[in-house]
């Protein structure tokens, strides 16, 4: 296995409180990793380390066979990292089409997003910021996605959205990580629709509680893999 982003033995948070306590994550090339557990649990955190946001009080970060933790978040997108955290995550200013035109960069935005959020349509026109918090998720994610980023982090991409919508953009993923994308993803709980992911984690205070496949979770039952 491949691995294409990692953090090892990462201490972080925020002031005086810490939020991961020397974790370790390794997240398969082309696959989806998926990061469980509660609020508070370190996941929001975990992912923000990946994208430079924020900086590890100790530990360090890898990212495509380099020690990236020095790395500011601006640079790590330049070199093809994307991140969609849980609210405010558009450009509220702009059209739902300017949006995903800024995702596309000077590329063309072309018509893909259409297979996997076709619900965008009839939104083009509308400024970002008029929209729903569900809406306003699936236009980030969109974005994110034309970007087409080599690492991609979501932080909770499910919230908001109804499960048909959810289940369409897990499939995406999926496909997308079988062409080469390598997606971390944060949720409370493993959806049957990402049963194919790589990895997951399950984060409980700070710390790693479980390592392994989704069946080895399946497995482990409601004990200390529980979120």
């Amino acid at each position: 296995m491949t691995v294409e982003a990692e953090l090892r033995g990462v201490r972080a948070g925020y002031g005086l409180l810490e939020a991961l306590h020397g974790v370790d994550l390794a997240c398969p090339a082309g696959r989806v990793t998926v990061l469980l557990g509660r609020n508070g649990a370190g996941r929001t955190t975990a992912l923000r380390v990946l994208a430079g946001a924020l900086r590890p009080a100790a530990g360090r970060v890898r990212w495509g066979g380099r020690d990236v933790t020095g790395l500011d978040a601006y640079r790590r997108a330049r070199l093809g990292l994307a991140m969609v955290p849980a609210a405010q995550a558009v450009f509220g200013s702009l059209t739902v089409a300017e949006n995903l035109a800024a995702g596309a960069g000077r590329g063309p935005v072309g018509e893909e997003w259409r297979g996997y959020l076709p619900e965008l349509g009839p939104l083009l026109g509308r400024r970002a910021g008029t929209l729903s918090g569900g809406q306003q998720q699936m236009v980030a994610l969109g974005r994110a996605l034309l970007a087409r980023p080599r690492l991609l982090l979501l932080d909770e991409p499910d919230r908001g959205l109804a499960p048909a919508v959810a289940a369409r953009l897990h499939a995406h993923l999926l496909a997308s990580a079988a062409d080469g994308l390598t997606v971390v993803l944060a949720a409370q709980s493993l959806p049957p629709t990402l049963a194919g992911a790589g990895a997951v984690y399950v984060l409980r205070r700070g710390r790693v509680a479980f390592a392994g496949e989704p069946a080895e979770l399946a497995a482990a039952g409601p004990g200390d893999a529980a979120p």
